[in-house]
């Protein structure tokens, strides 16, 4: 068995305010009809994992055993967050939060091709 991830490294890396923000969001995971699978994972724990994996440039195979799940789960939980849009609602839903709290100045704003599609010229 693994050992947990501390919670000072979670809350660290993933602090509560984000933390409820991404909860509401992730996708459940449910048991399979057939049976069998892994226990359920804490959630922050695999998304805080995956966040050190994202803003340090650790290769997953290299994951410290420190948060309690390993490689491969977060690196699955990774790969499922982003097809179901995991990490477009986030950034609305931070966009949302500051906007919120006036902590977004909406008078410039970048459009960027990498996040609005072009359109064609003739269609």
């Amino acid at each position: 068995m693994m050992p947990a991830v501390s919670a000072d490294l979670s809350k660290r890396l993933v602090p509560n305010e984000p933390w409820e923000l991404v909860a509401p969001l992730l996708p459940s995971f449910a048991a399979r009809r057939q049976g069998g699978g892994t226990a359920p994972r804490n959630e922050r724990a695999v998304f805080t994992a995956v966040v050190y994996v994202l803003t340090s440039g650790c290769a997953w195979r290299h994951l410290p055993p420190t948060f309690g799940t390993s490689s491969a789960t977060a690196h699955r939980r990774f790969t499922v967050w982003t097809e179901v849009g995991l990490w477009r609602r986030l950034h609305r839903a931070v966009l949302d939060e500051l906007g919120v709290r006036g902590e977004v100045d909406w008078t410039s704003a970048i459009v960027d091709a990498a996040s609005v599609r072009a359109k064609g010229g003739d269609r």
